[in-house]
């Protein structure tokens, strides 16, 4: 009866372990991330952050709303509220592009050099937006 005992215990712990570790509503599993590029880079990076986001972006009707203004590096969440997915991809070449699907959320993380950032969406060319980084 003791080893029935020890065998029970040990078979919780494992599940709490397993649970505790390996759960499936994690950072990663809810959010896109992408950061921002430095020239000549293909892609964003898929990475999740800790850090709270400063600004959000809102996507929704096809449009990015008002313009956003952000400290430099600053974590700026995107939700795109379209049932398509979009992107947030910069004008100048290399800075900063991340796709955000249908009706889900992601980050990017702002360029490190203040200025303006026009930016527009790669799968639909009349969406334009601007990012302030201040």
């Amino acid at each position: 009866m003791k080893r029935f005992g020890l065998f029970l215990v040990a078979g919780c712990l494992l599940a709490a372990f397993a649970t505790a570790c390996g759960g499936s509503s994690s950072t990663s599993d809810q959010y896109k991330s992408g950061t921002a590029m430095s020239a000549g880079s293909a892609g964003s990076t898929a990475a999740a952050t800790g850090a709270p986001a400063a600004a959000t972006i809102t996507i929704a009707n096809m449009d990015y709303g008002q313009p956003v203004t952000v400290p430099p590096g600053a974590q700026i969440a995107l939700k795109n509220s379209d049932s398509v997915e979009h992107s947030v991809t910069s004008d100048a070449a290399g800075k900063f592009s991340v796709d955000v699907d249908g009706n889900e959320q992601a980050t990017l993380t702002a360029p490190t050099e203040p200025g303006q950032y026009a930016f527009h969406c790669k799968y639909h060319p009349a969406m334009h937006g601007t990012l302030t980084v201040t």
